[in-house]
């Protein structure tokens, strides 16, 4: 039993041998065999050098296509719209509560606070309007009264003026006269005050009369757009104070697809540009490219990118994680089976390709993107033969004779 374990150990050793040191030897006698007379003396006295033997392998010929390329991304879902409806002023809740989930039109009452004594100061606002309105003939007549008798003063000291100059009058009448020409013209200075001063109390008045208005709209808080609750309206008895949320609405339809785009990728991505994606459930969808950020996010030096999505069904829900491809400007690729893909002795990907001189030669290659049939590479000519079989047991410059399979891709 231990022979055949020692005779079984340099079995194994052997195969190692011949397969890593020996291992194109291995392969040469593998496809037919060396010729005996390869090594052997010449009639001359020197050793003939052996010609190196084509390697068999099977390739394609490949020309290169113009397809749509795409820029792929990881995101999430995001309502459309999204605020908190706050109170702009204090009062106990007096409407009953809508539960989340609701679906709400803009305006629909969201909460409804006691207007207390609010409609009361309403009530005295318009009663101080209109007593500052009819003040308002009455300086309008005080200083027609006052322009009439400024007139008049003016009048007189005319008169008296010439009748001292011919000497029918003293200057005592003319100093009294022009007395009372100056004492109308402050008279119609001070009613004109007085009318400014009614103007500003009616203008006083109508500003506390809105004031007292806009105090009693903001009683009602109604939504600001179409929407689902995300959250219950403040309950009924509430005391609701400036600033103390009364609901939470979301609106979804349609909703956003928020990606971060590399700054290697940004370039190729543009504003309206259709794209598509699949959410976590296998779910795909489609939209356009609403907005493209101009900043970097400062920690992940990434840009974001909005995608527009019809939900009408309300479907898509806020917060999901979703791949989304974005199209962009179209690249010249090559179609190959994924068997063809290889690696070279530094690890690039790529693949072994026949030379015009029926060599082997590796290419790195891009890859695209991959489908059913195969998967999209770039970084090859337009026309090109490409080993898919026997691409492994090959190398640069190694001689190959390619039996090509199938039709030209």
């Amino acid at each position: 039993m231990r022979l055949f374990s020692i005779l079984l150990a340099l079995l194994v050793a052997a195969s190692l041998y011949l397969l890593v040191v020996q291992r194109d030897e291995v392969i040469a006698f593998a496809q037919g065999g060396a010729d005996p007379g390869d090594g052997a003396v010449s009639a001359g006295g020197t050793a003939g050098e052996a010609a190196p033997q084509a390697v068999a392998v099977a390739a394609i010929r490949s020309s290169a296509r113009e397809i749509d390329s795409v820029v792929v991304v990881r995101g999430r879902t995001e309502a459309a719209r999204q605020v908190e409806v706050r109170a702009e002023t204090s009062g106990k809740v007096m409407s009953d509560p809508l539960r989340r989930g609701a679906s709400v039109e803009r305006g629909d009452l969201l909460c409804e606070l006691d207007p207390g004594t609010r409609e009361v100061a309403l009530a005295e606002a318009r009663a101080r309007l209109i007593e500052a309105r009819a003040a308002g003939p009455a300086a309008e007549a005080r200083l027609a009264e006052a322009e009439a008798r400024l007139a008049e003063a003016q009048i007189n000291d005319t008169a008296a003026s010439r009748l001292s100059q011919e000497g029918f009058a003293s200057q005592t009448r003319v100093a009294s006269t022009k007395a009372a020409m100056e004492s109308a013209r402050a008279a119609v200075e001070a009613a004109k005050s007085g009318l400014d001063a009614a103007s500003a109390q009616v203008q006083s008045a109508e500003a506390g009369v809105a004031a007292a208005e806009r105090e009693l709209q903001r009683l009602r808080i109604t939504a600001p757009f179409a929407g689902i609750l995300e959250s219950d309206t403040a309950e009924l008895g509430a005391l609701m104070q400036p600033g103390g949320l009364c609901a939470t609405v979301i609106r979804l339809d349609p909703i956003k697809l928020v990606g971060f785009v590399p700054e290697t990728e940004v370039d190729r991505v543009r504003v309206g540009a259709a794209a598509e994606a699949r959410l976590a459930s296998g779910q795909s969808v489609s939209g356009s490219v609403s907005f493209l950020s101009r900043s970097a996010d400062p920690q992940t030096r990434t840009f974001r990118v909005d995608v527009d999505v019809p939900n009408e069904d309300l479907a898509i829900r806020d917060g999901l994680t979703v791949e989304i491809r974005i199209g962009a400007d179209g690249r010249r690729a090559h179609l190959l089976p994924q068997s063809a893909l290889t690696l070279d002795d530094t690890g690039a990907l790529g693949v072994r390709v026949v030379s015009d001189g029926q060599t082997a030669q590796f290419v790195p290659v891009t890859v695209l993107r991959d489908s059913v049939e195969g998967i999209w590479v770039s970084g090859l000519d337009d026309e090109v033969s490409v080993i898919v079989v026997g691409q492994e047991y090959v190398t640069d410059g190694v001689p190959v004779a390619a039996s090509y399979e199938g039709p030209s891709r």
